[in-house]
């Protein structure tokens, strides 16, 4: 019996699944416009029959696409609607003045649980289908604070009450859904967005923001709870069974009528979330790989990383579309609209324009500059192209005989190689003349050159010193910095330049270009170590 209750039988199922997706049929014929309309008149209201009448009056108040229907068509129409499967036919008394009257009004229409839902889902598509859903990520703070405070109560002595365990498990479910319903229509958009290649600069930096700010976010609030929530579940996951048989005996809802109607009237029960041991596991496997096959979370993360690689490739695409190699989708698009809306005769113009399908004058070889031709010209009257021999005889332009020779570069070369040996002498006589003038700065006017690698190798020194704080009790100097290791060279000039610190110390650099007061600092500049093996010089400071 358990067997046959998990593997049933293949036609009924098959069946019934060809019933219910013809419901979806009256959304795809050709009076679909119409046959919305009739179904929002029987959502707008709950457990109510209609007839033809009925069903008229409030069309024509709509003002719809189904207002101009007579009666005649329009009770064609709510029969085809009874075989699809989305109206059901509902027998009432019946008053009426005249036979014709008595039929139009003896058969009364009410909906169907499928075609309801089948609307309701149609509606919420065509009001929000191309938008972008924020997702819910506050409700996952929810989720895991519900399943701790579960968990707690669950844990205590003697147990959670029944009716506050229902009313917590309830909660929980209602905020998972949405949260991950909303993570599957926000990913869904993103995907539609990304499968284009023919975004605009204004719209790539707008989605771009949108990946680096809205997406991570997201992805990092996921990335945080998930091991939380993963942990909290593995702790209730004991008591779980138990929890839910409470639950059933507190309330049964449905399943408890489900026992006496189940073979009369083939009743099936679909319970609220969170009533079966399948949902806790489908909450489970969403936020922990519980089957092998990943959670619900890895999935999250590598359609980001995909989201990501999508938008490099867009950046790459506008990158190159400076050497024309760009999408021309938004202009194929609109010369497909000027094809389908112009005349046979506008057709021919608009193709002969957009490809150059011209007669056979276009034989590859440009005409004078001066003798530019418009393109509505006839080959009979124009004039005539003088055509290259090689072209005439051969079909092709390719030239022959030797190739030219290389264009020589080695004049540029020399210039190039002498400007950078002036540089580096300048920088060698800017390091000399820092040596000389080491230790008589205030008496002594630098170039511009040496002031300028004095100034690079201060900057080098400052950034790879280590500060100490003074802590020698009694002096002035306590509570004050001092500088370590304040040290930098350049051992291709061989020079070293150390810099001190030194309360009241101040340095003055004069040079043509001004004059730069460092305050409480005192400036050596030495031979370095590698220029004194090479005997570049002798220290001086």
């Amino acid at each position: 019996m358990e067997e046959s209750a998990q593997v049933p039988p293949a036609e009924p199922d098959r069946g019934e699944a060809w019933q219910r997706l013809t419901a979806y049929s009256y959304l795809s014929a050709p009076e679909r416009l119409e046959h919305v309309a009739i179904m929002r008149v029987f959502c707008a209201t709950l457990l109510a029959d209609m007839a033809v009448p009925d069903v008229l009056a409030k069309l024509t108040d709509s003002g719809g696409p189904a207002s101009g229907l007579d009666a005649e068509t329009l009770a064609v129409r709510l029969e085809q609607l009874v075989r699809w499967g989305n109206l059901l036919r509902s027998s009432h008394t019946v008053k009426a003045s005249s036979i014709t009257e008595y039929q139009r009004a003896r058969s009364r229409y009410q909906l169907s649980k499928l075609g309801e839902r089948i609307q309701r889902d149609a509606d919420e598509v065509l009001a929000g289908a191309d938008a972008a859903r924020e997702v819910s990520s506050e409700l996952l703070a929810l989720v895991e604070r519900g399943l701790r405070e579960l968990t707690r109560l669950v844990q205590e002595p003697g147990g959670v009450e029944a009716q506050d365990a229902l009313e917590r498990v309830s909660t929980i479910f209602v905020q998972f859904t949405e949260f991950a319903d909303s993570v599957r229509d926000f990913y869904a958009y993103l995907g539609q967005v990304l499968a284009r290649y023919d975004l605009d600069s204004a719209e790539y930096h707008g989605f771009k923001e949108l990946l680096l700010d809205y997406v991570e976010a997201i992805t990092e609030d996921v990335s945080f709870r998930a091991p939380r929530i993963a942990a909290v579940l593995s702790s209730l996951w004991p008591q779980l069974p138990d929890l839910l048989d409470r639950l059933d005996t507190h309330s049964r809802g449905l399943a408890g009528a489900k026992a006496g109607l189940e073979g009369e009237a083939g009743i099936r029960v679909q319970r609220s979330r969170g009533r079966e041991m399948t949902d806790w596991e489908a909450l489970r496997g969403w936020f922990s790989d519980a089957d092998g096959q990943g959670s619900q979370v890895d999935h999250l993360r590598d359609a980001t990383l995909r989201a990501l690689q999508s938008l490099l490739a867009n950046a790459k695409r506008m990158l190159r579309s400076a050497s024309g190699e760009m999408s021309r989708r938004k202009d194929l698009l609109r010369l497909a609209r000027w094809f389908d809306e112009a005349a046979p005769a506008e057709a021919h113009d608009i193709a002969v324009a957009a490809f150059g399908l011209y007669s056979a004058r276009h034989l590859g070889v440009p005409p004078a500059t001066d003798e530019a031709v418009p393109a509505y010209t006839s080959w009979w009257t124009g004039p005539v192209v003088e055509v290259p021999v090689a072209l005439r005889e051969r079909g092709n332009r390719a030239q022959r005989g030797r190739a030219s020779a290389v264009e020589d570069h080695s004049q540029q070369k020399r210039r190039l190689q002498q400007a950078a040996r002036d540089r580096a002498a300048a920088r060698r006589a800017a390091s000399e003349e820092l040596r000389s003038a080491s230790g008589r700065f205030a008496q002594v006017r630098l170039t511009s050159a040496a002031l300028a690698l004095l100034l690079e190798l201060l900057a080098t020194a400052l950034g790879n010193a280590q500060l100490r704080r003074n802590q020698g009790p009694g002096t002035n100097q306590a509570g004050t910095f001092a500088l370590d290791a304040a040290q930098s060279e350049d051992a291709e000039l061989g020079i070293r330049l150390t810099v001190r610190r030194i309360a009241g110390a101040d340095t003055v650099l004069h040079s043509v270009d001004g004059e730069l007061l460092l305050d409480d600092l005192e400036l050596s500049v030495e031979s370095s170590t590698a220029a004194e093996g090479q005997g570049a010089g002798v220290s001086v400071s």
